[in-house]
């Protein structure tokens, strides 16, 4: 994949967690090359009262355009129970969004570039710098592990065990 993009994905679901979490690792797995995968944090749920999220990043590599990529995510969201429509702030059995596509800005396929939450929920910002610590926010222009180093919002949030594919993900070293 000479022209592959360098992409991260934002993962998460508080309902059956576990069970979409690694159908949605399963499937990016078998499309894609994974270039990097976090450890899963559990947190509290952001603009709603709802249950415990599990959340984490993936690296991907790709030369599917912004678009394409954006359909087959929003079809595996559906293929997981996701109804379309739905409140922003609401229960999720799996949402998969586009945090970066290369060091792309702007809107394009109608995706946000860079994805506004990095810089704004430790959800996920701290499982980017867990896998991509010393790559730059396109637009900020700091690294992922200054931004989190420099994270002053207060959001609970913790890493869990997790096990994919008869490994251990989660937690990793240094995640607590």
């Amino acid at each position: 994949m000479t022209d592959a993009a360098t992409v991260y994905l934002g993962i998460g679901s508080n309902r059956d967690r576990e069970r979409h979490i690694l159908a949605a690792l399963n499937a990016l797995s078998e499309r894609y090359e994974l270039t990097g995968v976090s450890s899963v944090f559990e947190s509290e749920s952001v603009g709603f009262e709802g249950s415990l999220f599990y959340n984490m990043v993936v690296g991907i590599r790709t030369g599917e355009s912004v678009a394409t990529l954006s359909r087959f995510l929003k079809g595996l969201e559906i293929d997981n129970g996701h109804q379309p429509g739905m409140p922003k702030f609401s229960p999720r059995t799996l949402d998969l969004d586009i945090l970066t596509y290369d060091d792309r800005i702007g809107v394009i396929d109608g995706v946000e570039l860079p994805r506004g939450e990095i810089l704004t929920n430790a959800f996920v910002l701290w499982p980017l710098a867990e896998i991509a610590p010393d790559e730059q926010h396109p637009v900020d222009g700091r690294t992922y592990r200054e931004l989190w180093a420099a994270y002053d919002r207060d959001q609970k949030l913790w890493p869990i065990a997790l096990r994919w594919q008869g490994r251990a993900i989660s937690p990793r070293p240094g995640t607590s």
